[in-house]
């Protein structure tokens, strides 16, 4: 049997730009409202499951408890670490490290920002995350609350894209995209 799971990003953060990866920012009225959107005209989830960071989980608390489904936060489906990168935009970034983001842009798999969790770590962990909610929920459909990144590394794999060109899926903060899981981890967009 398969998994449902519909890919929700959270929302525009009081932060803005830039990478924001493990920083804990909170959503604006704007990033509530793109999250309240993406999902007001659906239904049919059996549960909620986010990222623990709060750009996440205050929506993913709010809408669970709106519709009286089960929540769960999952720290392996938090956004990948940028280390020093973490909270610097993509301009400040090209004046002073534009060869590594080159690379980095490039492929993610072989060029670590500064003190960065590897993207190859970072796989791991989300697929572990996806094959853990697949033994428990199988046959479910569940709202994944999460970050682009988690986004991108399912989408790119759902897509059949070669693992490095994960950084051009293009995911907009509140976009919802379902994905099936099968058995054997394959997934398929829907």
């Amino acid at each position: 049997m398969t998994l449902r799971l519909d890919l929700l990003r959270h929302g525009e953060t009081e932060q803005g730009g830039g990478l924001r990866g493990s920083l804990d920012d909170a959503l604006t009225p704007t990033g509530w409202q793109q999250m309240r959107d993406a999902v007001a005209a659906l239904s049919g989830w059996d549960r909620v499951v986010s990222s623990p960071l709060q750009r996440c989980a205050r929506f993913a608390e709010e809408l669970s408890a709106r519709l009286s489904l089960p929540l769960q936060l999952e720290p392996d489906l938090q956004e990948l670490h940028f280390g020093d990168w973490e909270g610097v935009s993509t301009a400040e970034l090209m004046e002073a490290d534009a060869d590594g983001l080159g690379r980095f842009w490039e492929n993610p798999y072989t060029f670590t920002p500064p003190n960065g969790e590897p993207v190859s770590t970072f796989s791991q962990r989300v697929h572990g995350a996806v094959r853990r909610l697949h033994g428990a929920y199988e046959g479910e459909r569940i709202l994944l609350i999460s970050h682009g990144g988690v986004m991108r590394l399912l989408l790119a794999q759902a897509r059949g894209l070669p693992r490095e060109h994960l950084l051009q899926v293009v995911v907009g903060h509140g976009d919802l995209i379902g994905v099936n899981v099968d058995a054997d981890g394959a997934l398929t967009e829907v």
